[in-house]
């Protein structure tokens, strides 16, 4: 008979390990469908490094990949450490990226000094909003976060598609339906030359380091771990709930507005209704193989936009489908929530003569 008994303590080394080892039994099992397909399975993962981290343009790309990653995980990890269950970093992404477009498409005229926060805080002030309206229903109706953020996503993404077919739709853009381009000033800086990663990247790796910051170091992050915990202890210890639920809300929709502020300004310079390939749900996994660790989200993003930069790679070169990199990041999903339980719980095998044992000594 096996029983679960729960953890007193869990040690910093099995915490650290239960992402690796989520990660490393995602590629076990993504060898699967390779073999099936009839490639040879070491050749592929080669393959996969190289395309990953086998030339300074392949790392470009990476980081290029994770900038909206981290972002987008740390927007899950802040809100799920509140037990916030923020699912809308996806329709948050494309409410900031609309707000970029907006301020920065020319309707303001100004230097990049002035242009580049401008279209910084219109993002994320819109991915803030997003989140606000989930966060308001839950506390004042009672309504399930999961499900309104959820259905938010398709709602802003219906939003945003009427209007590059109606009032934000450029005219020269020969009938497809995209943004006005964004002006020159509002662009993010590259930074190399020819490539596409941007200053995106340190917008990403500074929010990691004062996310990390203000749960470790500030009342507000103890606030925060205190109410994701038990909700009614913080409260009896007279911890604002309310106010703690509102400020994480605000905070994680506007970095995953920040994701698609990156997105249009940075790589794509207008907007159009495929911008984000599901970065807001893959920043749900990237959070989940951080373990909702500030700092741990940029190596799962990292480990995340490798895996998608590597099976493009893989797949021009040996013909497996490239959707290999979603199987992936699903499959990573379901080892780091099994591998979970086993964090939280010791396994106990026990015989049925030590049960019936255990059985008679309750009864005297």
């Amino acid at each position: 008979m096996i029983r679960f008994e729960p953890r007193e303590t869990v040690s910093p080394v099995l915490r650290a390990g239960v992402p690796v080892a989520a990660a490393l039994a995602a590629l076990a099992l993504a060898a699967l469908p390779i073999m099936a397909a009839g490639a040879p399975v070491l050749q592929a993962y080669v393959l996969m490094a190289k395309g990953a981290f086998g030339s300074f343009f392949a790392v470009s790309e990476l980081l290029s990949r994770a900038t909206p990653l981290i972002l987008t995980g740390l927007a899950a990890a802040l809100a799920f450490r509140a037990r916030l269950w923020n699912i809308g970093g996806e329709g948050q992404l494309y409410a900031g990226a609309l707000a970029a477009v907006a301020v920065g498409s020319g309707a303001i005229s100004a230097p990049p000094a002035v242009m580049i926060p401008l279209v910084l805080l219109a993002g994320a002030m819109a991915g803030a909003m997003m989140m606000l309206v989930p966060a308001l229903l839950k506390l004042r109706l009672g309504a399930d976060e999961v499900v309104t953020t959820l259905l938010l996503n398709f709602v802003v993404l219906l939003f945003v598609q009427m209007m590059l077919e109606g009032p934000m739709k450029d005219p020269m853009g020969m009938g497809w339906p995209q943004s006005e381009p964004m002006a020159d000033a509002a662009m993010l800086p590259k930074l190399f030359d020819r490539m596409r990663v941007h200053a995106g990247l340190i917008v990403a790796l500074v929010a990691a380091l004062l996310a990390h910051i203000l749960l470790a170091r500030t009342v507000w992050g103890f606030e925060i771990r205190a109410v994701g915990e038990n909700q009614d202890a913080a409260r009896h210890a007279g911890i604002p709930v309310t106010a703690t639920f509102v400020r994480v809300a605000l905070l994680s929709g506007a970095l995953a507005g920040l994701a698609g502020v990156g997105e249009v300004a940075g790589l794509k310079g207008y907007l159009t209704a495929d911008l984000s390939p599901g970065f807001g749900y893959a920043g749900i996994v990237v959070a989940m193989l951080a373990g909702l660790s500030p700092l741990g989200v940029v190596v799962a993003a990292l480990f995340i936009a490798g895996v998608f930069v590597g099976a493009d790679s893989m797949s021009r070169a040996i013909g497996v489908s490239n959707y290999l990199a979603d199987l992936v990041v699903a499959t990573s999903l379901i080892a780091v929530l099994v591998s979970g339980l086993f964090v939280r719980f010791r396994v106990r095998l026990v015989g049925p003569g030590r049960k019936a044992s255990a059985g008679k000594d309750t009864g005297a």
